[in-house]
């Protein structure tokens, strides 16, 4: 290398000498032709178990990866089990089993393959077919991030269409064979490996014997069932007919999909073409001939489909129940309402309404359930309907949303995950009874009945989310394909990415904080702009109270009169301010796998300011928050009161000693709030607290509290009525 570097330049054939030099390149691109009726397909890939070991060895994960599988328990008496990682699944724990027996000491390493077609181009309608790949040994946390490069680009597969093939029927057929002898020529390597192992250095030189198993395929619904070979609108894990997919799970009659009815009908090929297609369809799957996991050990493809929560949930049930609400109540009424809702650090107002978008992301969907439920509670359904079945039914499709990505289950919240998903299917014939739907017989939907199994056996869904993938399409597909002369497209494109390296970041370790910036927004605010431009009415009397209280004798008791007699002769010494327009929380990853601040939640207070044009304008905000009345523990509302911020400001340095004793310092950052009514029982419909402003003697309820009492923002949404004003 030190050669390279003093005798050649910087010129793309010796660049390309330098990235072959031996020792420097961990793996590079493999090129085969695959034939399959009479045709030969390009197929680019790298060898399988190159990548695994690279994944292995890189000593940025060493200290991270996870080498046998474990029970996990959020109980001392180990009732209650714990799914989190994919190694607390009981696949891992039933797959150790099994290879022990056979050969005691493996250490599984479980291969989590993902597979999209992709568009690389706006116009000229190119697209790239690759895969990936990662192991389950590197937590889930490190996975999901594309920056620590945990997967693995392991192929581009043939993205021929074969027009020429004139027979609808027989080009599906052509392009299902072509698709699984192209990933079979890639996994091919794993059925020896699984069984007999393979040496394995970690990145800190321990040695392990790595027994490398198919264990999870992800991807959206087409590349699901293209994978397992199953029949568009069924279940590629259940035998359940087509027209009994919206049933409840309590009602719908079906097992398993059996693995060895489906092998014993592969085995028919050598009888014949007509035996061969008779024997799959009585077994339930396409004619594929070798599928790629035929071969593979300990696999069970249609236990191996894991839940996607970006395409069946987001892009899938959210985008129907849009859909139906619209047609419900009416897209004008939801567009208005849409308008009107207050800003938020976690809403996106969609000031043009949501329901002419089109096209939309997952990133939207997601956005746009955050005030969903809110924004239909009080709207009217035709022929004045109770609105009852229709608000639980949304209830609980969007809690059955929110409870599938907690990023770790119990056995207690798998119970509620199953009673949201019951709660959709009691109350979803509203929308039969509206004309809106004749029958929810959607492979998606039906899908949810399996989502409990799955997180037992492989762990919760953010290990096998397709959302991780879809972003790698930027760096290794788009990127790539930008990259070149659009000549050979996947020659180019494999060159490219060989010689592509990006530096690998240090871990970190940091805690979720609240943060403020160094100087004030403005550094001196008078009282009168405090009133009249921020809102706090009472903001002497409130800083009076606070000063009162907080310089009360240790183990003192007064009454609420005595604190206001003591508040009634403390003069406030200063007649500006330093002012504060936003308060941000930065997250943390306690597992230390992150390596970056981010802005997670903030909270805004500040006035508006007129422009000279319309545009220049900007509304005032006041955001509400919750507080921590000082019994306020990590979950639930107990102990919280929601509040509306006005001012966050300091007490100015020379006002301190004048205001409290030498022994006390005072917060460097305090706030003047205003509060709504405490919490009650949450409505039994939807499921949400209703609370209002506490009005006293006509005038707003308010305090000055520390921002350290401030946990998070809130966003309540107004009681708009039938017709949003």
């Amino acid at each position: 290398m030190a050669c390279w570097a003093k005798l050649r330049g910087s010129s793309s054939t010796a660049f390309s000498e330098l990235v072959s030099i031996e020792g420097r390149k961990a793996w590079s691109f493999l090129q085969e032709y695959i034939v399959v009726a009479n045709e030969a397909f390009d197929v680019y890939f790298h060898d399988i178990i190159e990548c695994i070991k690279a994944l292995f060895n890189d000593p940025n994960f060493a200290d991270f990866l996870v080498f046998a599988p474990e029970h996990h328990y959020a109980d001392k008496d180990e009732m209650i089990r714990l799914y989190h990682e994919m190694h607390t699944g009981k696949w891992w724990w039933n797959s150790q089993k099994h290879l022990d027996r056979e050969r005691p000491g493996a250490t599984i390493i479980p291969v989590i393959i993902s597979s999209d077609k992709t568009q690389v181009t706006m116009f000229r309608n190119k697209s790239a077919y690759p895969v990936y790949m990662t192991i389950g040994n590197i937590p889930k946390d490190i996975r999901r991030k594309p920056s620590r490069h945990a997967h693995v680009l392991l192929a581009y597969l043939p993205t021929t269409r074969l027009d020429h093939v004139t027979n609808k029927a027989a080009r599906q057929r052509m392009l299902a064979n072509l698709y699984h002898a192209c990933v079979g020529r890639v996994l091919a390597p794993l059925a020896a490996a699984g069984i007999n192992g393979i040496n394995m250095r970690r990145g800190d030189g321990t040695v392990h014997r790595g027994h490398p198993l198919f264990a999870c395929f992800a991807g959206d619904y087409p590349e699901q069932v293209l994978a397992t070979g199953i029949k568009t609108t069924q279940c590629m894990k259940c035998d359940i007919p087509p027209d009994e997919l919206g049933l409840a799970t309590g009602i719908a009659n079906w097992q398993p999909r059996d693995l060895g009815a489906v092998l014993d009908a592969l085995c028919a090929l050598d009888e014949g073409r007509l035996a061969f297609v008779r024997a799959c369809a009585n077994a339930g799957i396409k004619p594929i001939v070798h599928p790629f996991w035929e071969g593979l050990p300990f696999i069970n493809i249609f236990e191996s489909v894991t839940p996607d929560v970006l395409h069946q949930l987001y892009q899938g049930l959210i985008k129907h129940l849009l859909a139906w609400l619209s047609d419900a109540c009416g897209s004008a009424e939801i567009d208005a309402q849409c308008r009107r809702l207050p800003p938020n650090h976690h809403i996106r107002i969609f000031t043009k309404g949501i329901t002419t978008l089109s096209r939309m992301s997952g990133t939207e969907h997601n956005q746009i359930c955050r005030f969903l439920l809110g924004i239909i509670i009080d709207t009217s359904l035709p022929h004045n309907m109770s609105s009852t079945q229709l608000l639980c039914a949304v209830r609980g499709l969007l809690d059955f949303l929110y409870l599938a990505q907690y990023p770790s289950h119990t056995s207690k919240t798998l119970v509620l995950l199953n009673e949201a998903l019951d709660l959709f299917h009691d109350n979803k014939d509203i929308f039969i009874d509206l004309s809106i739907r004749n029958s929810f017989n959607l492979p998606k939907l039906h899908f949810t009945a399996h989502y409990t199994h799955m997180i037992q056996m492989f762990g919760t869904t953010d290990n096998y989310n397709t959302e991780y993938t879809e972003r790698l399409h930027i760096d290794l597909a788009k990127d790539a394909y930008r990259s070149m002369n659009h000549k050979n497209e996947f020659t180019q494109m494999t060159t490219w990415l060989e010689r592509r390296e990006k530096p690998r970041p240090p871990e970190m370790t940091f805690c979720r904080t609240q943060t403020m910036t160094k100087h004030p927004t403005v550094k001196a605010v008078t009282m009168d702009r405090v009133v009249n431009e921020y809102g706090a009415t009472h903001f002497n009397e409130s800083l009076a109270h606070y000063v009162a209280k907080v310089t009360l004798p240790a183990n003192t008791t007064v009454t609420a009169r005595q604190l206001e007699d003591r508040a009634a002769d403390i003069h406030i010494p200063f007649r500006t301010l330093p002012v504060f327009h936003k308060v941000k929380w930065l997250s943390a990853d306690v597992c230390g796998h992150d390596d970056s601040l981010v802005t997670v939640d903030s909270v805004h207070a500040r006035p508006g300011r007129s422009g000279t044009f319309a545009s220049d304008s900007v509304a005032p905000r006041f955001d509400t928050v919750f507080v921590n009345d000082g019994t306020g523990g990590s979950l639930g509302t107990k102990g919280y009161r929601i509040a509306q911020v006005h001012v966050i400001f300091s007490i100015p340095p020379k006002a301190v000693p004048k205001l409290f004793p030498s022994t006390f310092q005072p917060p460097q950052h305090l706030a003047y709030v205003e509060w709504f009514s405490p919490f009650c029982v949450p409505n039994r419909d939807h499921g949400l607290h209703k609370v209002s402003c506490i009005i006293k003697n006509g005038e707003r309820m308010a305090s000055i509290i520390p921002i350290s009492n401030i946990r998070c923002s809130t966003h309540l949404i107004p009681h708009f009525g039938p017709v949003a004003p």
